[in-house]
């Protein structure tokens, strides 16, 4: 039950669409500004930088959180050398991966708004903290200096580099985190262009 319970539950949490709680609470719907979309970025062009870090820590916590708990709970629970859900003294490689890909899927595709939500990079880079924060801080940085996308595309390999020595935790975490550059690659098609033509809002 705890397996299933944890995954449910990020993925509820993951469905609160942040940025558009904060843009109703100042009179504002995001789906009808700008591009249309309920993440941190539109919430900035439609309200103000503060307003859109607000929603952007926000849902990094929301990745974060579930994700951490997991860590946490199953590494105790493999220390303890319990059986079933981790081995003893070893990293739970695939539990915090479930967890955090629910949490982004609620995101993007949330059940209170009709499965249709964000672009997921501000929870995707909550869950990559708790599973390896080495590489998210490099391909963080590399955001902060370039653009999303380019951290976006940091983010695997710093993860390569800097994952756990365990050979199944690292494929498992690199391997997700190739899933998660992707999904935000896609979800950045119309980003990507507007970038391309210098149109695009510089969300720092």
């Amino acid at each position: 039950m705890y397996v299933e319970g944890s995954i449910l539950t990020a993925y509820l949490l993951g469905s609160v669409p942040f940025g558009l709680l904060i843009g109703r609470s100042r009179g504002v719907d995001i789906r009808h500004r700008g591009s249309g979309n309920i993440g941190a970025t539109n919430l900035a062009r439609a309200l103000g930088r503060r307003w859109g870090i607000l929603a952007f820590c926000l849902d990094y916590l929301k990745g974060l959180a579930p994700t951490l708990l997991a860590v946490q709970a199953l590494l105790k629970v493999g220390a303890q050398g319990e059986p079933g859900l981790a081995p003893a003294g070893g990293w739970p490689s695939w539990l915090p991966v479930a967890v955090g890909a629910a949490a982004i899927l609620g995101h993007v595709f949330p059940i209170f708004l009709r499965f249709r939500g964000g672009k997921g990079v501000a929870t995707a880079f909550g869950v990559m903290t708790a599973l390896s924060w080495p590489a998210t801080l490099a391909a963080g940085a590399v955001w902060l200096v370039v653009y999303a996308l380019t951290g976006a595309v940091t983010l695997p390999i710093a993860t390569l580099a800097m994952a756990p020595k365990d050979h199944d935790a690292t494929t498992s975490i690199t391997g997700f985190a190739v899933a998660v550059a992707a999904l935000i690659l896609i979800r950045h098609r119309s980003n990507l262009g507007r970038l391309l033509r210098g149109e695009e809002f510089r969300f720092r």
